[in-house]
């Protein structure tokens, strides 16, 4: 959720200090620093090969050059600049939409060949709508629908629309991008709100401008500290939380039993599967655990503030959570198939015997439950002089004297636990 407020908080913040008075920046100012954003973002775009934000800032920038240019500084009621006003307003929310909707591809010429060829059309299309001529000729029914104050229905429903779907694709993928592309909307709905020109609004347009940036930095970070197959925290984000811990805590080094069987048996897909389903269920581990992906069919577990005799039930929980879940396999892979001359005679024979093959197929491929287990080594830190090295050290001998014994079981670095008597599982 920080990629979601993080925006929402910066925008709250500049509302607030333009609207108390609290700060007047002057318009040089305020346009050193859209310019300054747009720029660091179109670089930004461009190093991170993230032609969605990079067009649309182009989309962003457009937008306020069409309004500041058409207004001459003042929107009036029925001049051009209104005429502008109502036309980004339509296009901007419909570009930030079909930006989110595409797929990041990077900058290759039928990446950047489409949505550039949009822009082009739409700027075309701005340009003779606002032209003064167009303006008086245009039928008294589309006057009227450009130019209500403060903002035409049309408008204002276009944005809430846009704003709903942004909203509605982060909640779906949580991607810091989609949240960048609504609050950067949001930021731009207020700026063509109080007329577009001016200090205010441009000073939205430049925070729009901003955000847009920012969520590069912000997706950077989720790829550099989060795993992107399992979501969870990666080795980085593991090593830096060691940094800030303290005697007491604890650390349990988890492995999933058995796993290079499974990928031998059921392909790199099914491997991947078993990896979230390992991910979700450490992710809900109780007793204030913090899990990490290691590497790997590896993952980790720090409790701070807890000894090995606190976390001991909270773990045994999640080993009995991990062997208990399960997923079904749809259609088994073709090297899992029987092959040999007794598929070749049956096809061979008449349509009884063409059937009998066709169900003893079906039946090979039929959707398979894949159950896993996973082994568990927990050390603590109690004295001030451990490191985290050691404590990590003491949790592997434990894990490993867990696999041992027989895996699907936990082990403490101090004294080998019974073991635990567990269903057993299809792959463990």
């Amino acid at each position: 959720m920080k990629s979601l407020l993080t925006p929402a908080i910066l925008l709250v913040a500049v509302a607030a200090l333009l609207h108390t008075g609290l700060i007047a920046p002057s318009a040089a100012v305020i346009g050193y620093a859209f310019y300054g954003a747009w720029i660091a973002g179109l670089l930004l775009a461009w190093r991170f090969h993230s032609s969605r934000i990079f067009f649309a800032l182009l989309v962003l920038f457009l937008a306020q050059q069409a309004v500041s240019y058409f207004s001459a500084g003042h929107v009036s009621a029925n001049g051009p600049g209104r005429t502008a006003l109502a036309a980004v307003g339509l296009l901007l929310p419909l570009n930030f939409v079909l930006l989110s909707l595409h797929r990041e591809k990077g900058f290759t010429f039928s990446t950047v060949a489409p949505p550039a060829l949009l822009l082009f059309v739409e700027s075309v299309v701005v340009a003779v709508l606002c032209r003064p001529d167009s303006l008086a000729a245009a039928p008294r029914a589309l006057h009227h629908s450009l130019a209500p104050a403060p903002l035409p229905f049309a408008t204002m429903l276009a944005l809430a629309a846009a704003a709903g779907v942004l909203l509605i694709r982060f909640l779906l993928f949580h991607k810091p991008v989609e949240s960048g592309f609504l609050w950067a909307l949001a930021a731009s709905s207020l700026a063509l709100r109080f007329g577009g020109v001016g200090r205010i609004p441009a000073t939205y347009f430049a925070t729009a401008a901003f955000i847009l940036a920012g969520s590069i930095v912000e997706t950077s970070y989720l790829l550099a500290y989060h795993d992107e197959l399992t979501t969870l925290p990666s080795r980085r984000a593991f090593h830096d939380a060691l940094l800030r811990l303290a005697p007491p805590y604890s650390i349990a080094m988890v492995d999933i039993d058995h796993f290079k069987r499974c990928n031998d048996t059921y392909g790199h897909d099914a491997g991947d599967q078993v990896l979230r389903l390992v991910a979700s269920r450490l992710a809900r581990v109780s007793g204030g655990g913090h899990a990490y992906r290691c590497g790997g069919e590896e993952f980790a577990i720090i409790f701070p503030g807890k000894t090995a005799s606190d976390v001991l039930d909270h773990l045994e929980q999640l080993r009995a959570d991990i062997a208990a879940s399960a997923f079904r396999l749809r259609g088994a892979e073709r090297r899992q198939e029987a092959r040999g001359p007794d598929r070749r005679s049956q096809r061979q024979r008449g349509r009884v015997q063409t059937g009998h093959a066709i169900r003893e197929l079906s039946r090979a491929a039929a959707s398979s439950e894949i159950s896993v287990t996973a082994s568990i080594g927990v050390a603590t830190a109690t004295r001030e002089n451990s490191t985290a090295a050691e404590v990590i050290q003491a949790a592997d001998k434990a894990l490993y004297r867990a696999k041992a014994a027989g895996r699907n079981r936990i082990e403490t670095a101090s004294t080998p636990r019974r073991r635990v008597r567990a269903k057993t599982a299809s792959i463990a």
